[in-house]
């Protein structure tokens, strides 16, 4: 087995007063810190607080992966990613892999494999994320949020690949578990998948 390599880490240099709470949904919750940066200059931080672990799920066989299209309101606009959706409060992100492949693409997996784990944006979150690959894949029927107009694509890894390339797969969980996958391709470890 390789041995993973280990970087640095220096202790945590800001000095965090107790949290106010700014805003507050079923979701996130916004909150103020009363903060010394590291520098000594007396400041306050805002942090997102998303209250479940998010959950990124990636069906794959035969070289070819599965994109799930939806509106995203953020930007206003259609993206292609991959399935994913939240674990609340980070207490079966497993099952919550099989739901959200389910729900969102109709296959069940007979196999899910974590092979990424992330902090989506931790400048200024404390979201998480956990990447599932789901292999041994068995079609049947979605069943979408009403909140969401899911449309499903199949595509070859390589032609995912370079939709990333081009800038026309952009969501960051995506993007991640993609290059991930073409990792793990060139390391030998989806041959018979």
């Amino acid at each position: 087995m390789k041995k993973r390599p280990t970087l640095p880490r220096p202790d945590f240099s800001w000095r965090l007063g107790e949290p106010v709470k700014k805003y507050d949904t079923p979701w996130i919750r916004v909150d103020e810190f009363p903060a010394v940066d590291p520098n000594g200059r007396d400041t306050a931080y805002g942090v997102v607080h998303f209250k479940n672990l998010a959950v990124g799920i990636l069906p794959f066989e035969n070289g070819h992966i599965w994109l799930v299209g939806q509106s995203r309101v953020t930007f206003q606009s259609y993206s292609w990613e991959i399935p994913a959706g939240g674990d609340p409060g980070g207490r079966d992100p497993l099952a919550t892999a099989h739901r959200e492949l389910r729900e969102e693409t109709g296959f069940s997996a007979q196999h899910m494999e974590q092979i990424l784990t992330m902090e989506l944006s931790n400048s200024i979150t404390d979201e998480r994320c956990h990447v599932f690959l789901a292999t041994g894949l068995t079609a049947g029927k979605s069943e979408p949020e009403s909140s969401e107009d899911i449309s499903l694509m199949k595509l070859s890894l390589d032609a995912a690949l370079e939709a990333v390339e081009a800038g026309e797969i952009r969501q960051s969980l995506s993007v991640a578990a993609l290059l991930q996958l073409d990792r793990m391709r060139a390391a030998g470890r989806l041959d018979g998948l």
